[in-house]
């Protein structure tokens, strides 16, 4: 059976057909199609269907037929069953979710119960009567604040398939996407003029109305006033016809610095509804490997970023070789012998060798040798012919193939002895594949002649450049032969450590995705270099976190009790968040034994009124080493002079946890050329305290962000375990406060 196709309307907000899609990826195609409302699903053998979302979900689970059942067993999908109980029951909550004639306010007090010893509404695993259901209550905007609704709800939403099915209906919204986000969050726009941006221009998706185009454009004019462009703006840009690409070596993740090439790239494609190439530029098969390009094509997903092609240098190899010959024969290349030390102080001091003005015969030759990659080969490289008398260094005959021994490329294996370089092979493919517009950070900016002649000498179009400033944090290392050092030394976890500035690092310390786009595109497309704090990133982070952090309480381990005489033991339901209602209600548990810090209640002393927040003033009649006494005083309001402290109800059932507190990498805000890593690494960058939480915590799901109150804002690393003597692992995620990273 082959696949089905899927063709939905664009302008929808959620829907339950196109993520049953994703559910069935590799089953089933989805595709932007034309019609508002409607959706078609043509099948393997050409029958076209056109229906409602629903009607179209329940074709398309139906359509798979075997495979879906397949899946259930394979991944926990659980679209088709052979148990007729089940399906009696899927189908039961389908037709609920579909019904208008229940209410709102019924139905998610229905779900709320049915979800109360449940993770999903049939069976073990995801079934259609939770995407519809999903669906339902999402575009009723109805708000889930029920406690097991709203676990189910939220675990709904973290559902890759779910993510990726609201990416695809945002990216073919037909809006403006998030701009005005961006302003909000950094308080400024970026500076984009240089792009020449269209009154049409559509920055975040490829869809297109004049209402949003005109609100955009009018975004663009009242904050980047350098509208018509002149010697600062980049040139040839043409509705339809931007091609941008962004060419990573996987030789590691991706970092921040990676990023602003990746969306700057991708902005000014989709500005122009033009196209992005993804390339991977695998010319260095020592250092490359699958799990490196699988993540940066992870992590760009992540940030939104949907090439239109994908590409390897490597595709071009034979190409490249060929040119080289040429070169070699044109006399615009020659093969030297010359030792790296020694080829390295000659273009420093401008000084040409022998190996320049070989024969041809002698460089045909040793280029064979280096074809074979045999024992003299190695010895060679190819170097370009330009200028050994440049003021450009990059100019003076720029080593453009060298060989590499005992090299297997992850694509090619071993067919090839020698390998372009990245000066080389960069200019060429970017011509061949049809890019227009190149943008990369101005570290490469001497090399911008060198490009130029690279695609002159092979008689190709030259595609226009601009540079943009580099981002540079202080206490941050971007190099990813740095990053390695410390991954190979142990230093830190991996590529995914808190403290590395890579993508999935900065996400597991908390940085939300739509803080990390809206920080690199208000630098925009300048090239004024500087050295940035991480703190202003952070700042920008906490805005998205702190009106949806569900506050909780963390007690230390090192602890005091407070038993308060007159206390009752008793259970209240309150609000997670008390300027945010729709993030639901968490229980409060009282009583007479109380824990607090141990740090609170130094200095103490009998008499004293102090304040247990959320609860009320307690007057302390007791102190002595190993607990205090008091009298609670309900009737007493004035919480001016009083100290505050933060406390958990001492029982059995509170949730252990590490909180974790990573700290800068390195030492000195910026590392010179000559100094070593190994002297500035920062031994004292990860830092632990085990707590005992409240016990709505163990609810709590991985990647989860909330706010210990009076300890700051914290991301959960690992959930809890049940019987497991494992406590859950909580990180700090800094709040952009001076000081809060280092």
């Amino acid at each position: 059976m082959g696949k089905i196709k899927v063709e939905a309307p664009i302008g929808e907000s959620v829907s339950a057909t196109v993520a049953v899609c994703y559910l069935l990826e590799g089953d089933v195609e989805v595709v932007a199609g034309e019609r508002s409302g409607t959706y078609s699903v043509i099948e393997d053998n050409g029958a076209s269907t056109d229906c409602l979302d629903y009607e179209a979900a329940r074709l398309v689970a139906a359509c798979s037929g075997g495979r879906a059942f397949d899946m259930a067993k394979r991944r926990g999908t659980l679209l088709a069953t052979e148990d007729p109980a089940l399906n009696a029951e899927v189908i039961e909550y389908c037709t609920l979710a579909t019904s208008t004639s229940v209410p709102d306010s019924e139905l998610l007090e229905k779900i709320n119960a049915r979800l109360w010893t449940r993770s999903f509404l049939v069976g073990y695993s995801i079934s259609l009567a939770d995407v519809f259901m999903w669906s339902r209550i999402f575009k009723s905007g109805a708000p889930v604040k029920a406690v097991n609704l709203a676990r189910w709800f939220s675990h709904m939403e973290r559902l890759p398939a779910i993510e990726k099915s609201k990416a695809f209906l945002t990216e073919h919204s037909g809006t403006a996407g998030d701009w005005a986000e961006v302003m909000r969050l950094v308080k400024s726009q970026g500076n984009f003029h240089v792009f020449n941006l269209p009154v049409s221009a559509n920055i975040f998706s490829r869809q297109i109305t004049t209402r949003n185009s005109f609100r955009l454009a009018l975004q663009l004019k009242n904050h980047c006033p350098s509208m018509t462009g002149g010697t600062s703006s980049i040139q040839g840009v043409e509705a339809g016809k931007v091609c941008t690409r962004f060419p990573p070596e996987p030789s590691g993740y991706l970092h921040i610095g990676h990023a602003k090439a990746a969306l700057l790239n991708d902005f000014l494609a989709r500005s122009y509804n033009g196209k992005l190439i993804l390339r991977f530029d695998d010319t260095n098969p020592i250092k490359e490997k699958s799990e490196f390009e699988e993540n940066i094509m992870a992590d760009l997903e992540r940030l939104g970023i949907k090439p239109d092609t994908l590409e390897y240098t490597s595709d071009y190899f034979d190409k490249l070789l060929e040119m080289a010959t040429d070169w070699i024969k044109q006399g615009y290349a020659y093969v030297d012998k010359t030792p790296v030390e020694e080829m390295r102080r000659q273009r420093m001091a401008c000084e040409e060798n022998e190996y320049r003005t070989a024969p041809l015969e002698d460089n045909l030759k040793l280029w064979e040798e280096m074809k074979k990659g045999s024992e003299i080969g190695l010895t060679c490289c190819v170097r370009a012919k330009i200028d050994m008398q440049s003021k450009n260094g990059t100019m003076r005959d720029p080593i453009i193939y060298r060989c590499i021994e005992g090299a297997v490329h992850h694509r090619t294996g071993t067919k090839y002895k020698l390998y372009p370089s990245y000066d080389f092979s960069c200019p060429i493919v970017d011509s061949l594949e049809g890019v227009t517009h190149a943008l990369r950070s101005n570290e490469y900016i001497d090399r911008e002649v060198q490009y130029y002649w690279m695609c002159d000498t092979a008689k190709l179009r030259r595609p226009y450049m601009w540079d943009f400033s580099r981002l540079n944090f202080k206490y941050a290392v971007l190099s990813k032969r740095k990053l390695q050092w410390f991954v190979d030394n142990k230093i830190v976890e991996g590529w995914a450590d808190p403290r590395f500035p890579t993508v999935q690092g900065i996400r597991r310390r908390g940085m939300t995705i739509q803080a990390l786009r809206a920080f690199i595109l208000s630098q925009g497309a300048s090239k004024n270099t500087n050295l940035m704090e991480w703190d202003k990133i952070w700042t920008v982070n906490k805005r998205v976190i702190d009106p949806v952090a569900a506050r909780h309480t963390a007690i230390g381990k090192a602890s005091r009790v407070l038993i308060v005489s007159n206390g009752v033991d008793e259970v209240r339901t309150v609000p997670k968040h008390k300027k945010n209602p729709d993030l639901g209600k968490k229980n409060v548990i009282y009583g007479k034994r109380v824990l607090l810090e141990e740090q609170d209640v130094k200095g103490v002393k009998e008499g004293e009124i102090v304040t247990l927040m959320d609860w009320g003033n307690v007057q302390i009649t007791t102190v002595s080493d190993g607990e205090l006494h008091g009298e609670f005083l309900p009737d007493n309001k004035d919480f001016r002079k009083t100290q505050k402290f933060t406390w958990l109800a001492e029982i059995p059932d509170l949730a252990p946890a590490t909180l974790v507190t990573y700290r800068h990498l390195i030492t000195k805000e910026k590392l010179e050329e000559e100094e070593k890593l190994e002297d500035f690494v920062n031994m004292e960058s990860k830092s632990e305290e085990l707590v005992m939480c409240d016990v709505n915590v163990k609810l709590l799901q991985e990647g989860e962000v909330i706010q210990f109150e009076r300890r700051g804002y914290y991301i959960l690393d690992a959930v809890f375990r049940g019987m497991s003597d494992r406590p859950m692992v909580f990180i700090q995620v800094p709040d952009g406060r001076e000081g809060s990273t280092k």
